[in-house]
């Protein structure tokens, strides 16, 4: 994938991310939640989960220059500690399959104290590249001060 325009990297901050509702059907039989449509503001290109992460763990640690992703806690729970590079630090605990976070570009990213048994779903905007990638936080500071908004790392 030719990285796309990453324009909108340099303006996101902690508050540009958020907790999305998931439309829910409850039923005496269970629940059911969907994510279509107007959910969430991105055509999904690639689904992944994270699971049996010993709660000592973290993963993340890093940041993309383009791809969104829409995290969401199938089950049990983590947080998800983001930076937006400018001083903006914000913890987003999840714990409800019915609630998801929309993370943006241009925020670094850690998931860590996950509890026995969680899974984290992973709805994302784009196709594995590794070019997308900023896996080094000065280098994802250096990246998000530059005026130079199409320099790639």
């Amino acid at each position: 994938m030719a990285i796309k325009d990453t324009s909108g990297f340099h303006q996101n901050t902690v508050s540009s991310l958020k907790i999305i509702d998931i439309p829910q059907v409850k039923d005496y039989r269970g629940n059911l939640s969907v994510v279509e449509g107007e959910v969430i503001p991105f055509e999904i290109q690639r689904v992944y989960y994270l699971y049996d992460v010993p709660s000592d763990s973290h993963r993340g640690g890093h940041a993309h220059k383009v791809l969104q992703q829409f995290l969401i806690p199938l089950s049990g729970s983590f947080d998800v500690v983001v930076q937006d590079g400018l001083g903006g630090t914000k913890t987003f605990p999840l714990n409800k399959p019915s609630k998801g976070l929309l993370i943006v570009p241009g925020i670094w990213r850690e998931l860590n104290n996950f509890s026995s048994g969680a899974v984290c779903l992973v709805l994302a905007s784009e196709k594995f590249d590794e070019a997308d990638y900023i896996r080094e936080f000065q280098n994802f500071t250096q990246f998000k001060k530059s005026s130079a908004s199409h320099e790639i790392f």
